[in-house]
């Protein structure tokens, strides 16, 4: 089944046969436009690493900047994913449709093996403009050196853009019990590139204080689940914030 959507220029096939997927799948990808595929796949991975997904009901997107997104029906995150710059084919390989995504630095090929496709839609989909935050880090640091309770009670500021081994820490301080403290602020979303950041100004604080236990605060609106997770594996805290408006 072929259906089009004039409004928002949305074609969809329902159970297509391979080769209409494919026919539609290079269209699209040709015309900057970004694919959704809904069906019965396996996923394999090589590059840093090796893995290997198993036939499973799974949501794949075909973004135009490149990007792969392999998505199951829990979490947030995609199980698989190529980054964008990536290169996206497509083919019949009997009995199935392989897209396969490729990137040339690092070298990684991502590969996805449809048994069947329940449904495949192409949309013509507009490049948002950027992302507007309103407030930003400086003025989220104002506002905990001016109210350092709302960060915890007993907090004490004692300097801003500390220097460490590993870079400026945006607030140094100390808590109630005296305990030397990392903040870092981050004024958008936040995932383990952050984490890790925090991570080495912590390691750094502690080679300067060996006898305590340096802590580590970050401060944003919210923390990904791999961020959270590698958060909590290094002893790290979380503190949900955002910037003020005003």
């Amino acid at each position: 089944m072929y259906q089009s959507c004039d409004r928002m220029s949305v074609t969809a096939l329902y159970r297509p046969a391979h080769r209409e997927s494919v026919d539609l799948i290079r269209t699209a990808l040709n015309e900057k436009k970004l694919v959704n595929l809904f069906g019965r796949c396996r996923v394999s991975y090589c590059g840093r690493a090796r893995s290997e997904l198993p036939a499973g009901n799974r949501l794949v997107v075909c973004k135009p900047d490149g990007a792969t997104l392999v998505h199951t029906a829990e979490g947030q995150e995609p199980v698989n994913w190529q980054p964008p710059g990536a290169t996206i084919s497509c083919r019949v390989a009997d009995p199935e449709l392989v897209i396969e995504s490729q990137r040339a630095s690092p070298q990684e090929t991502l590969l996805i093996a449809f048994a069947y496709i329940e449904h495949i839609t192409a949309y013509d989909v507009e490049m948002s403009a950027s992302l507007t935050i309103e407030g930003t880090e400086k003025q989220l640091k104002q506002t905990i050196l001016k109210h350092p309770e709302q960060l915890e009670s007993g907090f004490e500021p004692r300097a801003t853009e500390r220097e460490t081994a590993a870079g400026p820490v945006d607030i140094y301080g100390r808590d109630a019990s005296g305990t030397p403290v990392a903040v870092e602020l981050k004024r958008g979303r936040v995932g383990p590139e952050a984490a890790s950041q925090l991570s080495r100004y912590v390691d750094a604080l502690d080679a300067e204080f060996p006898q305590s236990d340096v802590r580590g605060i970050l401060v944003a609106p919210s923390v990904t689940d791999r961020g959270a997770n590698l958060l909590h594996k290094n002893n790290l805290e979380y503190q949900q914030a955002h910037p003020p408006t005003e």
